[in-house]
């Protein structure tokens, strides 16, 4: 664990993998709930936690580095179900990437339980955990200048439902009318660090 300062009152918690990044964000969350910690945002990364608004950073720096971080427990937020069309544009690559058929890709999609590891790329983004490493893909070589809203991808150890058109590389694999981002939702993000999400197969329109 390396921890860094950034400006006066944040931290930034460098770690070795996405399993330590999310168990030291829950175990941060819970000191802040049980009122060992005083921050006021607690941002998870790929492999760093972000602290910001922290009364004393120097001291809480010297006694992370000789932490003792517990493996995060399983969440117990109920599991956000979200209904996909498995029909991507990708989907015949990402089969033969992981040298299935066409239908298993949906198969064992769905039947993976994730977890929202951390958010970002543009509002309601979550990067989602749960698929062995067997079924890492590549990015796309070329990525596509326009991703249509719901689209759902894999890319790396991550599966992602984009809640807006925007560019993007990831491999498309089917595609949901979810909405992850609502402004007018309270709160906002249908997806937070933590959150389990399960992939319902429905038929194709």
């Amino acid at each position: 664990m390396r921890v860094l300062p950034v400006g006066d009152g944040a931290l930034l918690v460098e770690v070795s993998s996405g399993d330590e990044a999310r168990a030291l964000h829950a175990e941060l969350l819970r000191r802040r709930a049980e009122g060992l910690l005083m921050v006021r945002e607690i941002v998870p990364a790929a492999r760093t936690v972000l602290l910001d608004g922290l009364d004393d950073p120097v001291g809480l720096a010297s006694e992370l580095t000789s932490a003792e971080v517990p493996v995060a427990a399983r969440s117990e937020q109920d599991t956000v179900d979200i209904p996909v069309r498995y029909d991507g544009p990708d989907l015949a690559d990402v089969a033969a990437h992981w040298g299935v058929r066409e239908e298993d890709v949906a198969r064992i999609h769905a039947a993976t339980e994730f977890s929202v590891a951390f958010c970002g790329f543009a509002p309601g983004f979550g990067y989602l955990t749960g698929l062995p490493p067997r079924y890492d893909v590549p990015r796309r070589a070329t990525p596509r200048t326009s991703v249509p809203a719901g689209s759902v991808a894999l890319a790396g150890p991550y599966t992602g439902v984009y809640p807006r058109s925007s560019p993007g590389g990831w491999q498309l694999i089917g595609r949901t009318d979810t909405v992850l981002w609502d402004h007018a939702r309270v709160p906002a993000a249908l997806l937070s660090p933590g959150t389990r999400v399960r992939f319902v197969p429905v038929e194709c329109s």
